[in-house]
């Protein structure tokens, strides 16, 4: 058996820091794992024993190489049963990329979000695809309710002038507000953005919104004062912030877009910590530049790692703020990489063992979807 995992590099950071296991360094922590199983390892990076491996050797190789036919993701998946990848470093998983794999029986994401496999492929080739459920949701809620703060409070020029040895108030004073009394909704009201409201209820907002296709149960609205809006322009028209909370499918690609974005209030902030191709990219710069948009945060691009010339790097209001993007990790916190490693390891042993998986984590199985978060299907 073969399993492939494309995670990131980690370098000097990963070598200093043990719990920084979503690394090709560090291995998800899986390798004295399944050494303590008994299992025979030989790979890429390493060889425990000399000796010809026996024919029930697992074979585990760990890469960042994932772009291109050279790349050791598409060469070594082409004989791989499982491939493990992440969303912080997403090997993208195509049908095309599956007609060569002909082993492959099971996908697992280690953390949240598999839009980066053709899941509809998954579904017509019986391939299972697994994610680790609920691991990363309190990290990115967190993450959400800060890059909040740092928009409405124009903190990061207030920071940048620092830097620069300036000091004028009312530079940045002028593009300040306070959180309170403002309207804020989410985009999606599940894990995540569930928690993220449940984080905002003590600021004392204006209201609370929420659009999501199914409502929040009764008592779970009634605990954060929500409301939900079923229209999503009449939603975002009511918003001074918006936050995306939602998977990324066919019908959320460029859900924000230029049309959409004409029904945002002047002058609104948005976040989006769910995946980057849900707001079309040169529509969010156009509508910052032009002021409509006063701030965009986020973690998450259409394209990871992202050119050094994307239009999020550099792109700011008017008024020279506003942007408050960064790499993607805000789901990779070390809570978090702990969490969704052990998550792993769960998802593999009970593959090894023929043992039924947790439903939550299941996203593909037996040829078909097992849940609704991508899509409606």
């Amino acid at each position: 058996m073969k399993v492939l995992a494309i995670l990131y590099d980690g370098g000097k950071a990963a070598q200093e820091e043990p719990r920084l296991l979503g690394t090709v360094e560090n291995k998800l922590g899986l390798a004295d794992w399944l050494k303590s199983l008994g299992h025979e390892l030989i790979g890429i990076l390493w060889l425990l024993f000399n000796e010809k491996p026996s024919s029930s050797a697992l074979k585990f190789q760990v890469s960042s190489s994932k772009e291109g036919p050279d790349s050791d993701f598409q060469k070594h998946i082409k004989d791989a049963e499982v491939v493990i990848t992440t969303p912080f470093h997403p090997g993208y998983l195509t049908r095309e990329i599956m007609d060569t794999a002909k082993n492959l029986k099971l996908c697992i994401t280690a953390g949240v979000g598999s839009d980066h496999i053709d899941l509809n492929a998954a579904v017509d080739k019986g391939i299972q695809v697994l994610e680790v459920s609920g691991s990363n949701v309190v990290s990115v809620a967190e993450h959400v309710v800060m890059s909040i703060l740092l928009l409405v409070r124009n903190y990061q020029p207030a920071h940048e002038m620092i830097e620069r040895g300036d000091w004028n108030v009312s530079d940045v004073a002028r593009n300040a507000f306070d959180l309170e009394g403002k309207v804020v909704g989410t985009i999606g009201a599940g894990r995540i953005g569930y928690r993220v409201l449940q984080r905002l209820k003590p600021f004392d907002c204006k209201e609370l919104l929420y659009f999501d296709y199914t409502p929040l149960p009764e008592a779970a609205a009634s605990a954060v004062h929500a409301r939900r809006v079923e229209d999503l322009k009449e939603f975002v028209s009511q918003c001074d912030v918006i936050t995306v909370n939602c998977p990324l499918h066919e019908g959320t690609r460029h859900l924000v877009n230029k049309e959409l974005l004409k029904s945002f209030k002047k002058g609104a902030w948005l976040v989006n910590t769910a995946r980057g191709a849900i707001c079309q990219a040169e529509d969010v710069r156009d509508a910052l530049e032009s002021g409509h948009l006063n701030g965009y945060a986020g973690d998450v691009w259409n394209v990871q790692p992202a050119p050094k010339d994307h239009v999020w790097r550099k792109m700011k209001n008017p008024l020279g703020g506003g942007n408050g993007m960064v790499p993607h990790f805000s789901g990779t916190t070390l809570d978090a990489q702990a969490r969704y490693a052990n998550g792993v390891k769960s998802i593999l042993d009970n593959y090894f063992k023929g043992s039924e998986q947790e439903p939550q984590n299941i996203i593909v199985g037996d040829g078909k979807y097992a849940t609704k978060a991508y899509g409606q299907r």
